[in-house]
């Protein structure tokens, strides 16, 4: 059966504010603001300029995010539809609009904090077995420590400009149809700056701000891949107003390659070449190993190559809070001679034909081998 809501919605003839906003009736609050952004960014009337139906389709969606952001309208909503008892919720005028901040509508950065700085650094491999300590020298925007940041080392030099009062930027609030929206621009006296300079520092010249060689201390933890990145609040570049934050640093890491190892998450991958006798009588090989402690492969008698012997819990940690461990996957190869002797190949040679007498003819063999794969 239609819930009600829905069949009065039709019968006023207004689309159903669920329709509108694209979600289901039981959408959570977040679903609903991610769906509003998101066609709020589609439809806004600045973004469309030869589109006749954008302003009503922004209306529209303005209207049904009013209501359905607000729990108790959007109560009486489900149960009465658009026809409710006592008439509009928004009086007599009908719906003005919604108050939204178009700066955070379409992701424009707040010229009050600085920005965040991005670098790439490279850890050897053994810092995702033990973490490590680390540190990085870069050369970021920071306050001129020739005038304090200030613009100028002058005493009344620089000041904070009245009209933003120190913020580089205004709030301009204006009308589009029947809707208001609210638009954060620069301060035009300062040029976003937020301070008037009379008498610009030799060093900065008037920006407050200078290039200047830090060194960055951070933590590796046990288990990082490459690509993960560690964030540094507050060591990005200083903000362009007296008044602002400074930006963020982001060191995304790279994990160097091993040896041998090949790595799948907290897993470790490795080929082992051998030779035709190890693999035939078995074998036992030790290798060094990243935990400090030798890694013990038992190879055991009659291998073939492609078969896999598996190691559990000696892998790389699965976080720095765990104490829990991947696994070590070898893969058998078989390592033939590049160049063989003449008694070798004798050797060979008289052992060969004892070798065929073991072993299946080559037809049922390579049926053998056929089912084996087949059945994996």
């Amino acid at each position: 059966m239609t819930p009600f809501g829905a069949q009065v919605g039709h019968m006023s003839g207004k689309r159903d504010y669920y329709d509108v906003l694209g979600i289901s009736k039981d959408a959570s609050e977040d679903q609903i603001k991610q769906s509003f952004r998101s066609l709020a960014r589609k439809y806004h009337p600045d973004k469309n300029p030869d589109d006749p139906d954008a302003e009503s389709m922004f209306k529209e969606i303005q209207e049904a995010y009013a209501i359905l952001s607000n729990p108790e309208e959007r109560r009486k909503y489900d149960v009465f539809g658009h026809e409710r008892p006592g008439g509009s919720p928004f009086g007599s005028r009908g719906f003005q609009g919604v108050d939204i901040n178009f700066d955070d509508l379409f992701g424009q950065q707040d010229r009050s904090r600085g920005s965040d700085l991005l670098v790439r650094h490279s850890v050897p491999f053994q810092a995702a077995m033990n973490g490590l300590d680390d540190d990085l020298e870069i050369e970021v925007l920071k306050n001129c420590p020739s005038c304090d940041g200030s613009g100028s080392n002058i005493d009344g030099g620089s000041r904070t400009c009245p009209s933003c009062e120190g913020r580089g930027r205004i709030d301009e609030i204006s009308m589009i149809g029947p809707f208001r929206q609210r638009v954060r621009k620069d301060c035009a006296p300062c040029r976003g700056s937020g301070r008037l300079v009379s008498d610009p520092c030799s060093e900065c010249k008037g920006d407050g701000r200078s290039l200047q060689s830090i060194q960055v201390k951070f933590s590796v933890t046990p288990g990082i891949a490459s690509g993960n990145r560690l964030r540094m609040r507050g060591q990005g570049e200083a903000p362009n107003s007296p008044n602002g934050r400074p930006g963020d640093l982001y060191i995304e890491i790279e994990v160097q390659k091993h040896q041998w190892f090949e790595r799948d998450g907290a897993d470790l991958l490795m080929a082992l070449p051998l030779s035709f006798a190890d693999l035939t009588l078995g074998t036992t090989v030790e290798i060094p190993h990243i935990d400090s402690e030798n890694l013990r492969i038992k190879v055991p008698p009659s291998s073939n190559p492609g078969e896999t012997i598996t190691i559990h819990g000696r892998g790389l940690p699965l976080n720095a809070n765990s104490s829990r461990r991947g696994s070590v996957t070898v893969v058998l190869r078989l390592q033939s001679p590049k160049k063989t002797t003449r008694s070798l190949k004798n050797k060979i040679k008289e052992i060969r034909a004892e070798l065929e007498e073991s072993i299946p003819q080559i037809e049922d063999r390579i049926r053998e081998e056929a089912n084996s794969r087949r059945s994996r």
